[in-house]
Formats: C-alpha cells, structure tokens, sequence
C-alpha cells in the first residue's frame, strides 16, 4: 500500500516505466482525475454547507452525521483520485488494459442511498410537525 503512496508523488518513477505514450491519452487521464477532484471538492462543500447553515433536523444529530458523512467521502473520492490516475497512467505507459474500477458505481450508489435517507428524514420531519 505505501508503495502505492510513494507513487503519487514520484513522477520520476511513473516515468520510468513502460514508453511514453500519445500525449492526449495522458491529458485525457489527467481531466478525468480533475473531473474526480471536483468531486470531492464539491462533497467537502456540501458537508461544510450542512454543518454550517442547515437547520437542526428532526433526529437528533442528523445534521452532524450527514456533514461527517459528506465530508469523509469528499476525502475518500480525492484519495481514490489520485490512485486511479497512477494506475491508469501506468497502464497507459505499459500498453495494458486500463485498470477496471467499481469505484463509480459504489459511489452512486452511496449518494443514492444518502438522498434516499435524506426524503425519508424531510419526510418524518414534516409528518411530526402536524
């Protein structure tokens, strides 16, 4: 795993490896880890966004735990950026498959599941406010 670390910031090391690819293949990975850390950027936003100007919700500590929440995962998405790139770069480098990633769909899937808790706490809020 620190090996993997050391990479990242290491481009002398990435490189070495393999022969210099098509430069447009390299700014192409270099957008779409961009695109990656706006992500996280925006999910880092949004949780600051909650703690600081959401209202208190109906369940207790709700407010906290979705900021928390939303701000881990911004880490987690920028973390998995950065790994993704060297990885792929790598590949690219090597002339290998590209490396194949459940990544995007586990983090659709967690953000579905989050606004599907979310209605369910606006909804229970709004029913006991009756």
């Amino acid at each position: 795993m620190w090996e993997s670390v050391r990479r990242w910031f290491d481009p002398r090391e990435l490189r070495s490896v393999g022969d210099p690819p098509d430069y447009r293949f390299s700014l192409a990975n270099e957008r779409t880890f961009l695109a990656w850390l706006r992500t996280g950027l925006a999910l880092v936003g949004g949780g600051l966004a909650v703690a600081q100007f959401l209202p208190p919700l109906p369940l207790r500590h709700l407010r906290e735990a979705i900021a928390v929440a939303l701000l881990l995962l911004g880490g987690v998405v920028a973390v998995r950026a950065v790994d993704h790139w060297a990885r792929t770069e790598r590949a690219i480098r090597l002339g290998e498959e590209l490396p194949a990633s459940r990544f995007p769909a586990v983090l659709a899937l967690v953000v579905g599941l989050g606004a599907l808790l979310l209605v369910v706490a606006v909804l229970a809020g709004g029913v006991g406010s009756r």
